[in-house]
């Protein structure tokens, strides 16, 4: 499925905030992207363009394209709960989200590699698709073959992030999906709320 991979501090500088991450360009250049910059003066966002923005910055940020994330919105509608919430959480529980949050990458993209590179099981059985819904107490690990892996050893020395829903064993690098997170723990920056006001219009 083809994917955005076009400058990534312009996405960011579009949205006002890192999405991907550290970002020392952002840093520098923290305003809009185009010609003016931030001498640009910039009306008032009307509502559609709000919500429709919001929704942007969740695809960016958890790597999905139209069709797929608004199948998702279609399945957290039919879903008990909260619907936003329900729609971040099913983003959250995608393996190459689960991947990245573990730190055997450090990027939601280099997880989406990984997995499609058959370097990642699940349960002990090798799953290729990035978009593969965890379970609750599903088992996620480096495939044998892959522990020695450079870059995976460089993401997981990086990896200082800690979430209560999902435990890690550095010495099998494994790890398992305790439990769906609950909205106060996905640290994402998103207003689902504009997400569904948008898809319900």
């Amino acid at each position: 499925m083809a994917r955005y991979t076009g400058p990534k501090t312009k996405i960011a500088r579009k949205f006002g905030e890192a999405i991907y991450g550290e970002d020392k360009a952002f840093d520098k250049r923290n305003y809009p992207p185009g010609q003016h910059g931030n001498n640009r003066r910039r009306g008032k966002k009307s509502e559609y363009a709000i919500q429709l923005m919001e929704k942007q910055k969740a695809k960016y940020t958890y790597g999905i394209l139209e069709r797929q994330f608004r199948n998702m919105f279609k399945k957290a509608t039919s879903a008990p709960g909260i619907t936003g919430e329900v729609l971040l959480q099913l983003c959250e529980s995608r393996l190459d989200n689960v991947v990245f949050r573990m730190g055997i990458a450090p990027s939601r993209n280099a997880g989406r590699q990984l997995v499609s590179h058959r370097h990642i099981t699940v349960n002990g059985n090798i799953v290729n698709i990035p978009s593969y819904q965890l379970k609750a107490g599903d088992v996620v690990a480096v495939r044998e073959k892959s522990k020695s892996l450079e870059a995976i050893e460089n993401s997981l020395a990086n990896s200082s992030h800690i979430y209560e829903w999902i435990t890690w064993n550095t010495e099998k690098k494994e790890g398992t999906y305790v439990s769906v997170p609950a909205r106060i723990q996905i640290p994402e920056n998103i207003n689902e709320q504009f997400i569904v006001e948008l898809y319900s219009k």
